[in-house]
């Protein structure tokens, strides 16, 4: 009786633990300076490595687009150089997650401030299995802000170093605090598109082995 006892613990203990690592997600962010090519990065890893690419950027455009309050305070923050609320951001984030079956999500411009950082860590129970910082220069973001040409409100001098100097002020202590817990893998961006793929490719084959550090069951709600 005792060993069928502990055999019958023993398949429960067994089904729990693939109950678990089934309901585990992998989460990785994607930060750096605007021109800095990580939304270009994001979309190889999207097409080529499995994972759902969340843009904070194209989710905050396909709201301007839609025309809603939001979509109006959202061109209005861009106009001006200034960053999104946080409760709007992660409301699109909540909304794509909760409908995408994909259990690895990229995340790319999020958090962008500690603003931004409290509320994935306090509302949505984030917690990334890493970050992936796109270091590039300042004098060479603005040069491929300036040249890419895409009619964005957001392209011209003036706005540009205004959205350089929200980067500088508020996107790097979230770097700096992820630094030291050891998630950063900071990537060179200022190479040519492929040369940087395959350092993103490097990060990600060490990511594959370990564990991940979210639970989709208990987020997004």
């Amino acid at each position: 009786m005792e060993n069928i006892a502990r055999d019958d613990t023993a398949k429960v203990q067994n089904k729990d633990s693939k109950a678990n690592s089934s309901n585990q997600c992998k989460i990785v962010y994607a930060l750096g300076g605007p021109g800095s090519g990580k939304s270009t990065q994001c979309s190889k890893i999207a097409a080529h490595l499995g994972f759902c690419h969340l843009s904070a950027g194209d989710l905050l455009q396909a709201e301007v687009d839609s025309g809603s309050d939001w979509g109006k305070m959202i061109q209005d923050s861009k106009k001006e150089g200034k960053l999104v609320p946080s409760e709007i951001i992660v409301k699109l984030l909540q909304k794509a997650m909760q409908g995408s079956q994909n259990k690895k999500f990229l995340i790319d411009g999020f958090p962008r401030n500690e603003e931004n950082l409290a509320a994935a860590e306090n509302i949505l129970k984030i917690e990334p299995d890493a970050v992936l910082f796109f270091d590039c220069s300042e004098e060479e973001m603005i040069r491929r802000l300036l040249n890419r040409n895409q009619g964005r409100v957001d392209d011209n001098i003036d706005t540009i170093k205004k959205r350089l100097k929200v980067y500088f002020d508020s996107t790097l202590p979230v770097i700096n605090y992820y630094s030291s817990k050891g998630k950063i893998r900071k990537i060179d961006a200022q190479r040519p598109i492929e040369e940087v793929f395959d350092s993103v490719k490097g990060v990600f084959s060490e990511l594959k082995a370990a564990e991940p550090s979210t639970n989709c069951e208990h987020p997004f709600t």
